[in-house]
């Protein structure tokens, strides 16, 4: 059966997930690198930028590959996709990845403003939904089948559908590093009350590779 996962999302310490001043020099937000230091030595970051045989093989590597095993669609905010706020304007921002993201399925991407669909090369698709996080969820089960589906943040993305008890499954790679401020992945959420448990935790030199399942 298809589940709604999070998969390879940095943390800080202190539950941040993203820095503040999102642009175009800081897409993680200002300071946020710290808590993906675990992912850019990896054989699949190096293959997702095109680097061939490269990288890290490890612990790190074998959840940073798993992340992308029998997804058929992925779900992100606006913020994921790029930093231009408000209308979209002549609609020239086409992603932070170049014309190959590196996703190779659908992607719905949340905004209150409608845009065009996005075809890139390898199989992306962005669909720019305006419904609301029903609507993304609904249209992302439809186009993956079978296959899983992606909820790839940022963290209010996270957030929200963590609180509507609709993630199945959570990997959080929590990084030795404080940030002190940010967006919070944590804050407010009773996540025991909405269901979920730590289910299993496996540490590497730089992260504490820790799965969270909906078990109620």
């Amino acid at each position: 059966m298809s589940r709604v996962l999070v998969r390879c999302f940095g943390v800080s310490l202190d539950g941040f997930g993203a820095g503040p001043d999102q642009d175009l020099e800081h897409p993680l937000g200002v300071g946020a690198e710290a808590v993906f230091q675990w992912f850019f030595h990896t054989r699949t970051f190096k293959a997702m930028h095109g680097e061939g045989s490269g990288g890290d093989a490890g612990i790190d590597d074998d959840f940073a590959r798993r992340g992308f095993d029998n997804i058929g669609a992925w779900i992100i905010g606006r913020n994921m996709f790029g930093p231009v706020r408000g209308d979209w304007g002549d609609e020239s921002w086409r992603g932070w990845w170049g014309d190959t993201p590196p996703y190779h399925v659908p992607v719905f991407v949340l905004t209150h403003h409608p845009r065009k669909d996005l075809a890139m090369d390898g199989g992306t698709i962005f669909h720019f939904v305006t419904g609301g996080i029903g609507e993304a969820l609904a249209r992302a089960r439809e186009a993956a089948g079978p296959k899983d589906v992606r909820v790839g943040g940022g963290v209010s993305t996270i957030r929200e559908y963590l609180a509507t008890q609709s993630i199945d499954e959570l990997h959080l790679a929590v990084a030795p590093a404080l940030m002190g401020r940010g967006e919070n992945l944590f804050a407010g959420l009773d996540l025991p009350a909405l269901g979920y448990r730590s289910t299993r935790h496996v540490a590497s030199d730089l992260a504490m590779h820790v799965i969270v399942s909906k078990v109620a």
